[in-house]
Formats: C-alpha cells, sequence, structure tokens
C-alpha cells in the first residue's frame, strides 16, 4: 500500500512539472483519498486549471478513481 502522503507529494511533483511552475507558494485547498493504492499499480495524473489560481486533479489507477483535490495560489489566512 502506498501512504496518503506519498501519493499527495508524488501528484504534486508531476503536476509542478507539466505545468512548469514552482508549488511552493500554493497551498492543497482539497485532497480525498478514495481508494488504495497498491504494489505494481500504474498511476496517472489528470489536472486542469478552473479559474486564475485554482488547479483541480484526479489520480487513477487503471479504471479506479483512487485521489482527487484542487490546489489554490490564494493567499493563506493569517
Amino acid at each position: 500500500m502506498l501512504p496518503g502522503a506519498i501519493l499527495l507529494d508524488e501528484t504534486l511533483r508531476t503536476i509542478a512539472s507539466a505545468r512548469g511552475i514552482d508549488l511552493t507558494s500554493w497551498r492543497i485547498s482539497s485532497a480525498k483519498f478514495l481508494d488504495a493504492v497498491r504494489p505494481r499499480d500504474e498511476l496517472r495524473v489528470e489536472h486542469d486549471s478552473h479559474g486564475a489560481g485554482l488547479i483541480r486533479f484526479t489520480v487513477h489507477a487503471a479504471n479506479r478513481e483512487v485521489a482527487s483535490g484542487t490546489l489554490s495560489n490564494a493567499p493563506r489566512d493569517l
């Protein structure tokens, strides 16, 4: 089983690389872990922009959705 924190970290790396952006100023607005990632599962990350400063992502293993979430470039509340 792949821990959720590692799945999320690799998802963020994939998004940053594909979009050519630095996500250090972004925050995770939401993240849901929907199914377990098993050994030898091949993962596919889909992501798209919804307005300025918002990226939604979905992680698939074969035909299963295993995680989803939203990234925001909005300033953090203090």
